[in-house]
């Protein structure tokens, strides 16, 4: 019988970092494949899932550090894809949510490499949940909206329309945001929201060393300052962050996930 081409690439979602909110199915696949090619938001115990014979290769992207250019890594899963049948890429959260999963999947389509995707837990619904803060509430707003604060300067697009989006919805969920904060603050205000808006920022969320900080919009930057935070963080703005619930908070994983600067 002829051997596929091929092996099978899945596009795996490794959630927010706690390992515990890792799906079965993710589970099941990291045990069972063959090759590997993981992020920078990817906990070690994740990795201590796959077998001893399995082949691993970083791939992570870090602000202010050496990365892997993408086109290298289209190339990887390639090039893995013609030696494994069961290859795992792993990325952090939710593999089609900023995590440039489709296109990674349009290149290995495009190359007759089959794909599939795994769903993952994204940090935007979780990391506010473990710090209370639903992101939805009939009380405070029909709509969210997942926006990325950081876009690379290749992109053959608009930026991120921020005085638009100031009173477009209900409420913002801002991935990456930091290195930009006080642009997008300044713009969301300059569009129409109130400087008195509620916000919050919670760092390292669903792991240990999870640090959090709620201050109305027009302060926001001076705190986040003033406490030194860092990447990864999450950044929420809007009516809803003022039903907050800490007792339902779950505890952060024992996980050391890495800082990016």
């Amino acid at each position: 019988m002829k051997k596929a081409k091929y092996g099978t690439v899945y596009l795996v979602g490794a959630g927010p970092g706690d390992p515990d909110l890792l799906t079965v199915k993710a589970q099941r696949l990291l045990q069972e494949c063959d090759a590997l090619v993981y992020d920078s938001l990817v906990p070690q115990e994740l990795l201590e899932l796959v077998s001893e014979s399995c082949r691993c290769q970083f791939v992570g992207k870090r602000r202010g550090h050496h990365s892997v250019p993408q086109s290298k890594t289209n190339s990887v899963l390639v090039d893995l894809a013609a030696q494994y049948s069961r290859v795992v890429r792993l990325k952090g959260g939710d593999p089609f949510l900023f995590g440039r999963g489709a296109e990674e999947a349009a290149y290995l389509e495009h190359r007759g490499v089959k794909v599939e995707v795994v769903p993952g837990i994204t940090a935007g619904i979780a990391v506010p949940a473990y710090v209370g803060i639903p992101v939805t509430h009939r009380m405070a707003g029909s709509s969210i909206t997942f926006v990325t604060g950081h876009e690379g300067i290749d992109k053959r697009r608009p930026l991120v329309n921020w005085r638009a989006l100031a009173i477009a919805c209900d409420g913002l969920v801002i991935y990456m945001g930091l290195h930009n904060l006080d642009y997008i603050v300044s713009e969301l205000i300059a569009g129409g929201l109130s400087p008195s808006t509620s916000s919050a920022v919670v760092q390292q969320g669903t792991v240990i060393g999870q640090r959090y900080l709620k201050a109305s919009l027009c302060d926001l930057v001076e705190e986040v300052q003033k406490a030194n935070f860092a990447s990864p963080s999450i950044i929420m703005i809007g009516n809803y962050v003022n039903y907050q619930v800490d007792s339902c908070s779950p505890k952060p994983a024992n996980v050391t996930m890495p800082i990016l600067f």
